[in-house]
C-alpha cells in the first residue's frame, strides 16, 4: 500500500528544439537584473551562450555573469555568487549548463540573503528556508541530476571534505527549465556516459525500498528499460535525436519527485558516492557506478524479493527452475554488463581512491533508513574494500 503523500511540482518544462523560444515570454515575469551563471564555457563554443545573451538583450535585460561554476560547485564558489547577487539585486538567476550549474543557482537563490552562513544553516544543520530567494530558471546542456525539475542542490566543502545535498521545498524549485536535447550532443563521452549512470541510480535508489506492488515501481521499471535501450544508441550515435531525448526526459522524470512519493527510498550509494568525491572530486556519475555493485550485491538478500523483480521485469531474466537467489543475481550481472557495455568506472580506485582515504569515505557517509539494510561503518568500509 502506498504510503500518504502530497506531490506537488511547480516546475514548467519547455521541451525540444525549438524549447529556447519560450525564453522571450518567461523573462517579460522577471525584473531587469539577471545572473547568468554558467561553467567551463563550453555554452561559448557551442553558440548557445551567443544565443541567450541576444535573447536578454533585446528583453532588455542588465546581464550580470557568473562563469566557471565546477562540475562540483563548492562553498567559495557559493560565497562569490552571493555577493554579486547582492550587490547587483538580482531579479532572476538564470543556469546555462548541466546539473552542477542548477544545483549551483538553487543554492545561491536561497543564499544570497541568508543572514548566517548558508553551509551551516542549510548543509550541517540542514535547516529550511525562511529568508528572501531569488528565482531560478535552467538551459540544460547536459543530463542526469534532474535537477531542473527539483530542489536538490549539492555542494562540496574541500576543507571539511564533505559533499552534501540539501533537498529543499518546492518554493526553490526551478520556475522554468529549457531542454533542448540538441544542447547535449556535444558533451564528451565520458560526461554523457556518466550522466547515463547518475540517472539509472536515481531510479534503483528509490525503487531498492519498500515491498509493495505499486504503480511507481511500474513507471520506474519502464524509465529503466526506456534508458538501457536508448544508452546503447546513445552510445554508438552521440547525436541520435530520439535516443537523446528520450534520455533527457527520463532524466527528468527520474528525479522529479514523482517517483518517490509513498515510498521510503535509500539514497546509501549517494551518499557513499558523494564522500568519494569530496576526497577525489571525481565525476558524480562514475563516484555511483563503481561503488553500486558491490553495495546491491551486499544488500540484495534484505530485498531478495524486489531484486528478484528488477531481473525478470527490467533485464528479461527467465524464473524457470530457478531459486529465487539465482534470478535475483542475474539481475545483478546483467545489469553490471551493461555498465560495463557503456564505459562506465567499476572500480574506485580508479577514481583515485586509496586505501588511507576508506576511513574519512565512510565517515563522510551519511546514514540513510530508507532502504532494506541500514548500514554500520565497518558495512561501509566492508562495501568500500569490495569496490575498489
Amino acid at each position: 500500500m502506498l504510503g500518504n503523500f502530497t506531490y506537488c511540482n511547480p516546475t514548467k518544462i519547455y521541451f525540444g528544439e525549438n524549447a529556447l523560444e519560450h525564453l522571450n515570454e518567461e523573462l517579460a515575469n522577471y525584473g531587469k537584473n539577471i545572473l547568468l551563471t554558467y561553467g567551463s564555457g563550453s555554452i561559448k563554443k557551442s553558440g548557445l551562450y551567443d544565443e541567450v545573451v541576444k535573447i536578454l538583450s533585446d528583453n532588455g535585460k542588465n546581464i550580470v555573469e557568473l562563469s566557471s561554476v565546477m562540475p562540483n560547485p563548492t562553498v567559495n564558489k557559493l560565497y562569490e555568487g552571493c555577493k554579486l547577487a547582492k550587490e547587483n539585486q538580482i531579479d532572476l538567476i538564470l543556469a546555462v549548463g548541466g546539473g552542477s550549474v542548477c544545483d549551483y543557482a538553487k543554492v545561491l537563490s536561497v543564499s544570497a540573503y541568508c543572514e548566517e552562513d548558508p553551509w551551516e544553516k542549510y548543509y550541517l544543520r540542514m535547516e529550511d528556508v525562511d529568508n528572501k530567494i531569488i528565482p531560478v530558471g535552467c538551459i540544460l546542456t547536459m543530463v542526469g541530476t534532474g535537477s531542473e525539475m527539483n530542489g536538490g542542490a549539492v555542494i562540496t566543502n574541500h576543507e571539511s571534505k564533505l559533499k552534501i545535498g540539501h533537498v529543499f521545498g518546492e518554493n526553490v524549485f526551478p520556475k522554468f527549465s529549457i531542454l533542448n536535447p540538441v544542447y547535449t550532443f556535444t558533451l564528451p563521452k565520458y560526461q554523457m556516459i556518466a550522466g547515463f549512470y547518475d540517472i539509472f541510480n536515481h531510479i534503483t535508489e528509490q525503487y531498492f525500498s519498500d515491498f509493495d506492488d505499486c504503480t511507481s515501481d511500474y513507471v520506474m521499471e519502464g524509465l529503466m528499460k526506456s534508458l538501457i535501450y536508448s544508452s546503447r544508441i546513445a552510445v554508438e550515435n552521440p547525436e541520435n535525436y530520439e535516443a537523446r531525448s528520450n534520455i533527457m526526459w527520463v532524466a527528468t522524470w527520474a528525479l522529479n519527485t514523482m517517483v518517490a512519493k509513498g515510498k521510503t527510498t535509500d539514497w546509501m550509494v549517494h551518499m557513499i558516492g558523494q564522500s568519494i568525491g569530496a576526497y577525489t572530486d571525481a565525476t558524480h556519475g562514475m563516484t555511483l557506478s563503481a561503488i553500486s555493485m558491490a553495495y546491491y550485491h551486499y544488500v540484495m538478500p534484505y530485498g531478495l524479493e524486489k531484486f528478484k523483480r528488477f531481473a525478470i521485469n527490467v533485464w528479461n531474466i527467465t524464473p524457470d527452475n530457478k531459486s529465487d537467489e539465482e534470478i535475483a543475481n542475474e539481475g545483478l550481472l546483467a545489469m553490471e554488463a551493461w555498465m560495463k557495455e557503456i564505459g562506465l568506472v567499476m572500480h574506485i580506485s580508479e577514481l583515485g581512491v586509496t586505501e588511507d582515504m576508506l576511513e574519512g569515505i565512510a565517515n563522510g557517509s551519511f546514514i540513510c533508513e530508507g532502504g532494506y539494510k541500514k548500514l554500520n561503518h565497518d558495512e561501509i568500509i566492508e562495501i568500500l574494500k569490495e569496490s575498489m
